[in-house]
C-alpha cells in the first residue's frame, strides 16, 4: 500500500501553505501602513495570492479526490471524525476566505485585477457599510482558518513524534516513519 500522497497534491499543499502565510504577512505589514503606492501595491499582491489560493482549491480538491488511499487503519475513530471535520472547515475556509476578501473589495469599490492582467467581475456594487461588514468577516474567517492551521499542524506533529504512525510523513517527502 502506497504511504503518501503524489507529488502533485503534496505541492499543492505546501504551495497553499505558502500562499497562505505569504497572504497574513502582507495583511499584517497593510495594517499600520499610510495610504501610499507602495501600499497599494502590496494590497494588490494580498489579493493575487488570496485569489490564487481560491482558483487553486478545484484542482486541490480534485487531486485529492482522485489520489485516494486507505489512511484509517492508522487512526482510531475519534481521530477520523476530528481530522474529517478539521479538513472540511480547511477547505470550508479556503474558499470562504478569499471570497469574503473579494466581496469586501467590490463592496470597498475597488475592484480585483488578478496578478494586473485578469480583471475579475466585482461581485456586489460599492456600499461602505457593506464593505465593513465583510472587511471584518473576513477577518474573523481568517482568525478561524490561522487557527485551524495551526491545530492541524499539531495533530500531525503530534501522530509523527508521539503516535509515530507515519501520518506527517504522507506529506513531506523527505521524512521517514519514526520507530
Amino acid at each position: 500500500m502506497r504511504k503518501r500522497y503524489s507529488l502533485p497534491l503534496i505541492s499543492l499543499h505546501w504551495l497553499t501553505v505558502i500562499l497562505i502565510i505569504t497572504a497574513y504577512v502582507l495583511a499584517t505589514m497593510l495594517e499600520d501602513m499610510t495610504l501610499s503606492p507602495q501600499k497599494l501595491k502590496l494590497y494588490a499582491w494580498h489579493k493575487w495570492v488570496g485569489i490564487s489560493v481560491l482558483f487553486l482549491l478545484p484542482l486541490r480538491l480534485l487531486l485529492r479526490f482522485v489520489d485516494r488511499f486507505d489512511h484509517r487503519y492508522e487512526l482510531s475513530p475519534f481521530e477520523i471524525k476530528a481530522s474529517a471535520s478539521v479538513h472540511g472547515m480547511l477547505y470550508l475556509l479556503l474558499i470562504a476566505v478569499p471570497l469574503l476578501g473579494w466581496l469586501h473589495s467590490s463592496a470597498a469599490g475597488f475592484s480585483v485585477v488578478w496578478f494586473g492582467l485578469v480583471s475579475l467581475p466585482d461581485l456586489v456594487g460599492k456600499d461602505k457599510a457593506l464593505a465593513e461588514i465583510f472587511k471584518e468577516l473576513h477577518a474573523g474567517s481568517v482568525n478561524l482558518l490561522l487557527a485551524l492551521v495551526v491545530l492541524h499542524a499539531a495533530a500531525a506533529l503530534y501522530h509523527h513524534y508521539f503516535q509515530r504512525d507515519g501520518v506527517l510523513v504522507r506529506m513531506i517527502p523527505w521524512l521517514r516513519k519514526k520507530s
